[in-house]
């Protein structure tokens, strides 16, 4: 394996009438890793992970309409809703013609590939699910405002889940949250986060996005099934102090798939801030004889 520090390129294409940034890095004709963010973040937030697998893999990272540099045009009309961020990635997977990947999926990330993987199953050599929840189970107290939201999708409501999530206090929580070593959080990691969310309009993009979640609800039998049929080989990798997913959602991945490695790490959300070197060598050691 070469020692030499991978090129980390920053693209865009245009796919689904939308202009879509997006970091890669690797070998282009070494098996592919695709790697898709959460809220509030972008593929910022695999910035450490990224030169750690690309010795090996062509890791390709993106950012969804929403998020970070990606661009939708007004014009465009975007719905924002998980079905449509999976048809435009989608495309964005077409464009670049990846018929074999391995995903990793963090967050929003999960909803939005694991749709992928249930609408083409052959496409997917391995999995890493980084707090990317496919379980009721994993859902922690965290949910109680955004439930309240779903019961009742009122303005009050709605702006309740502004001010709380949608905010520099609320973005730092959620890097913050369980780390027992906060100085090792790049502070403009959620700096970034919270300037890119205060576009103009992007919050209420954003909490489009947290009201049509609970259809990702309603949604995770079809991923279970998945699971089940595919044994994909897995690695579950969770902060364990992470509010939002709970470890209960990590341990459900065993119940379905005799292939899952489940490992607990004692962090918060954004386990990557704290542990990319770690997670690096584990998806190495669990996955590396699958992914192809």
């Amino acid at each position: 394996m070469s020692t030499q520090a991978p090129v980390i390129r920053y693209q865009h294409v245009d796919v689904d009438g939308v202009r879509m940034f997006y970091r890669e890095a690797g070998d282009p004709a070494a098996p592919v890793m695709l790697l898709l963010h959460g809220f509030p973040s972008s593929s910022h937030m695999y910035r450490d992970l990224i030169p750690l697998l690309a010795n090996r893999y062509r890791v390709i990272a993106p950012d969804l309409p929403g998020f970070g540099f990606t661009e939708v045009p007004a014009e465009r009309d975007y719905h924002y809703s998980f079905d449509n961020l999976a048809v435009t990635v989608g495309h964005f997977v077409d464009a670049l013609e990846l018929s074999r990947y391995a995903l990793y999926v963090f967050d929003y990330g999960a909803p939005v590939g694991l749709r992928l993987a249930v609408a083409h199953p052959q496409r997917v050599s391995a999995l890493v699910s980084q707090n990317g929840n496919a379980y009721l189970e994993g859902l922690g107290d965290a949910w109680a405002p955004i439930r309240q939201y779903w019961a009742e999708p009122t303005q009050a409501n709605r702006e309740v889940i502004r001010h709380a999530v949608i905010s520099l206090e609320g973005t730092r929580y959620q890097y913050l949250h369980g780390v027992s070593q906060p100085e090792l959080v790049a502070p403009e990691s959620y700096m970034l986060d919270v300037l890119l969310m205060q576009r103009p309009g992007n919050d209420e993009i954003q909490l489009d996005l947290f009201l049509d979640y609970r259809n990702n609800l309603t949604l995770y039998p079809t991923l279970q099934a998945f699971f089940k049929a595919s044994q994909v080989p897995t690695l579950v990798i969770w902060g364990q102090n992470d509010p939002f997913f709970i470890p209960p959602g990590a341990h459900a991945y065993a119940g379905d798939n005799a292939n899952a490695v489940v490992e607990l790490l004692d962090t918060g959300h954004f386990a990557l801030e704290t542990h990319a070197a770690h997670i690096a060598q584990r998806i190495h050691a669990v996955l590396g004889h699958a992914i192809d």
